[in-house]
């Protein structure tokens, strides 16, 4: 479904790939059943594509991942998260256009 710029995330690489990162990370929540998700899973590939090597964008799926969802409090499908140092920098709950998501993280 996601293209190999975007990262799987998992309890085991959850802080590595994200926390520890460099880079800004756009950690998308999302679930196999969800129709939203399945609409922003092509532009998250693109955004993906386009910043490699400026931003990571990453998938944690909540059936599969509850531990991660359950520590970010996420309720709704898709949330976004927007990582920066480590830390959440912005919350996007929702299909957002390409350029709302590239604004957010100009912004960052």
């Amino acid at each position: 479904m996601a293209s190999e710029n975007v990262l799987t995330l998992t309890d085991a690489n959850f802080a590595s790939e994200v926390q520890n990162s460099t880079i800004p990370v756009l950690v998308d929540f999302w679930a196999e059943w969800c129709g939203p998700c399945r609409m922003l899973a092509p532009i998250l590939d693109q955004i993906a594509t386009e910043k490699a090597g400026a931003l990571k964008v990453a998938k944690v799926d909540v059936d599969s991942q509850p531990a991660i969802a359950a520590q970010f409090n996420i309720r709704a499908m898709p949330t976004l998260l927007f990582f920066k140092d480590g830390q959440v920098k912005d919350t996007v709950v929702g299909v957002q256009s390409k350029d709302a998501l590239l604004r957010k993280f100009a912004a960052l």
